[in-house]
């Protein structure tokens, strides 16, 4: 052994012309990305859905690798995440511990899995989460016989609130329907299928009108949209999933239009059968409501504060009305629905397709009720806070 040997060095001339190399191959990469096509290109929306695959406690665990303090945060009984776990999960979209992730690539429908129920009404399961599955365009636009004549509405209910004689705000809530033609069953004397319950002027669109009008009954200026959503999208040769791209114009307009707006509430109706969307209360039936929350919206948390707000006040009030709350997200959701224009937008399914009229408005008078309620109690904290 040559106990006189130096170890060889990395020449100084080599470390620089590395460095050089690396930094040419940098700006060439930023060029290239920068040049190509834009179809070629990384989007934001590719690295979201790629991203999202990956849990999000991943992403705390590597910021603790750096900063200790991020160590704390973490999950206390959560294990130490697996470099080879992680990458199976990026490569397969598969995760071990959730089923749903298999199956749902597998089983026709099972992707309406991917959906998470974070407060569960009564009843409610991963059986029966309300369905987005509407039918192509032309049966939507089929002309079809229609009992157009409402029937009777029934009595508002009368409560002992104080009553609101002086509305605060005009304009203060705007209700649309994206899917503006679905309709009921019980209205459609002609039609049996329930794939097939659509209508040009019996529909969804009437349940929001009721609840403007319970709202200004309770003090609450609304603002209805009547776009035939359905129409535009068929005349501009657009895709079904493309409904929500169309209704974001009325949105975005309605807050260029009415400077007090503060809520933003889009209104459905389930594809779910009537013993799901159908409750008795004080022996009178009523269709009830599930809140549905877009996951893919960044901001979607200021969603669920009032979305959690309003269903403990719907359950307090009114029990069993509600079905829950539930976030839509993944492969063959929206997972945003307009809710990123507001920190105060929902969507509320009224009934399903096998409720009727007397029903669904019977709903809107509850929750224009409730809304009220949150809506003043909500105002006179923001006033005693400008004021103090």
């Amino acid at each position: 052994m040559n106990l006189n040997h130096k170890p060889t060095r990395f020449p100084f001339y080599k470390k620089g012309g590395l460095y050089i190399l690396c930094i040419v191959l940098l700006f060439v990469s930023i060029g290239a990305l920068t040049t190509i096509a834009p179809a070629y290109r990384f989007s934001s929306k590719t690295l979201t859905e790629w991203t999202s695959k990956v849990e999000s406690t991943t992403f705390l665990y590597l910021l603790g690798m750096e900063n200790r303090a991020f160590q704390e945060a973490f999950p206390k009984g959560k294990t130490l995440l697996k470099l080879s776990d992680t990458l199976f999960e990026l490569t397969t979209s598969i995760k071990p511990h959730d089923v749903r992730s298999l199956l749902g690539r597998e089983l026709p429908g099972f992707s309406g899995f991917n959906n998470r129920i974070v407060v569960a009404g009564e009843g409610t399961n991963y059986t029966n989460l309300p369905i987005e599955s509407p039918p192509p365009l032309d049966d939507i636009l089929k002309d079809r016989e229609a009992e157009v004549k409402e029937p009777t509405k029934p009595e508002k209910e009368t409560t002992d609130k104080e009553e609101n004689p002086v509305k605060l705000e005009e304009n203060a809530v705007f209700i649309y329907n994206t899917h503006n033609r679905e309709s009921f069953l019980p209205h459609l004397p002609k039609v049996d299928d329930p794939d097939l319950a659509f209508h040009g002027e019996v529909n969804v669109t009437k349940v929001s009108e009721r609840f403007a009008e319970s709202l200004e009954d309770n003090g609450i200026g609304a603002v209805v949209d009547h776009t035939d959503f359905t129409k535009i999208l068929h005349e501009k040769d657009m895709e079904r999933w493309q409904f929500y791209d169309v209704s974001r114009n009325a949105v975005k307009e309605a807050f260029a239009s009415y400077e007090n707006l503060k809520y933003v509430f889009d209104i459905h109706r389930d594809a779910q059968p009537r013993d799901i969307t159908t409750t008795k209360i004080n022996g009178k039936s009523f269709a009830r409501i599930a809140i549905v929350v877009g996951g893919e919206n960044a901001g979607f948390e200021e969603n669920m504060t009032i979305a959690r707000e309003l269903n403990s006040m719907i359950d307090k009030k009114y029990p069993g009305l509600s079905r829950g709350i539930i976030i839509n997200e993944g492969p063959g959701n929206n997972g945003v629905y307009n809710q990123d224009l507001s920190e105060n937008a929902l969507i509320f399914e009224f009934g399903g397709y096998g409720n009727n009229l007397e029903e669904l408005y019977r709903t809107a008078d509850a929750l224009a009720e409730v809304f009220s309620d949150f809506y003043f109690d909500a105002e006179k904290v923001s006033t005693e806070a400008k004021e103090g």
